[in-house]
């Protein structure tokens, strides 16, 4: 898969500098990936969830959420938001 952009990801670990080995490990498992459908991301990464289009991943034991768009057919992941879990709760990524 190609990880669509890990900028996204440098800049939220450049906030939240404990995020970044567990952000960059995220990105190096799914850049190796080769998933077709939601059951290949979960037998990757067990925590995922889909919530409508978006799989929303756990990173440091659910203290923050990855949230992602997955387009298997061009085998790209577009990250779309690295927020806490509370910003997470709050709902208003659904939005944007």
């Amino acid at each position: 898969m190609r990880v669509i952009s890990r900028k996204k990801l440098r800049e939220a670990w450049t906030l939240l500098p404990e995020i970044e080995k567990p952000l960059d490990a995220w990105s190096k498992v799914t850049e190796k990936a080769t998933w077709r459908r939601f059951s290949d991301v979960r037998a990757t990464f067990k925590t995922v969830d889909q919530v409508g289009k978006y799989f929303v991943f756990n990173i440091l034991g659910n203290r923050y959420r990855l949230i992602c768009f997955i387009s298997f057919e061009k085998s790209k992941v577009y990250i779309l938001h690295v927020m806490t879990h509370a910003e997470y709760d709050r709902g208003q990524w659904k939005d944007n």
